[in-house]
């Protein structure tokens, strides 16, 4: 499991792996699907778990925050 405070560069998520769900941050539905993940301690990633708190950058750029079980999109992808 990845618990590295650096931030970690990954590809695009891979619909044959395992990957946590990703929400926008600003999205109103956010909080009420995290509860449907029952608080989960790790986030998936193409088959990889992350540790809550943890962020990386996805292949589009953008910023992801593992939050209970969720990816939390932080920012909008970079040009």
């Amino acid at each position: 499991m990845k618990n590295s405070t650096a931030e970690i560069h990954v590809g695009a998520p891979d619909p044959e792996l395992k990957t946590s769900p990703i929400l926008e941050e600003y999205d109103e539905d956010a909080p009420l699907m995290a509860q449907e993940f029952d608080e989960l301690p790790v986030c998936w990633f193409n088959g990889e778990a992350y540790d809550s708190g943890i962020m990386l950058r996805s292949g589009d750029g953008s910023l992801l925050c593992c939050e209970k079980g969720v990816w939390i999109r932080m920012d909008d992808p970079e040009p």
